[in-house]
């Protein structure tokens, strides 16, 4: 099944919003500066996102993509969080990862 719309997005929102978050705390952004481009963040990346919804809501007649916008704020949230966990836990590679996007 391919990541459509909601969880690509909500993927793309979590990972912005963590690399944001983690560069706003140290100081590698100013309040000024605008926020990191999710498409520079993104670039390149592969990730493997797996929900488990109640009711899946398909686009399509293939019921090949997936469509449910709820998912969107879901994937956000748990990727902002767990992404933010391990920027604290690992210091040196996040401050590393991190610099590679701004």
């Amino acid at each position: 099944m391919r990541l459509r719309l909601p969880l690509r997005q909500g993927f793309r929102d979590g990972l912005a919003a963590a690399v944001d978050a983690y560069a706003r705390e140290r100081r590698l952004l100013t309040a000024a500066d605008p926020d990191p481009s999710a498409d520079r963040i993104c670039q390149g990346l592969t990730a493997v996102v797996s929900v488990k919804l109640d009711r899946p809501e398909f686009l399509g007649a293939t019921r090949g993509t997936l469509g449910n916008p709820a998912a969107r704020p879901c994937v956000a949230e748990t990727v902002r969080d767990h992404l933010g966990t391990w920027f604290a836990e690992q210091p040196e590679q996040a401050g590393a990862l991190v610099g590679r996007f701004l």
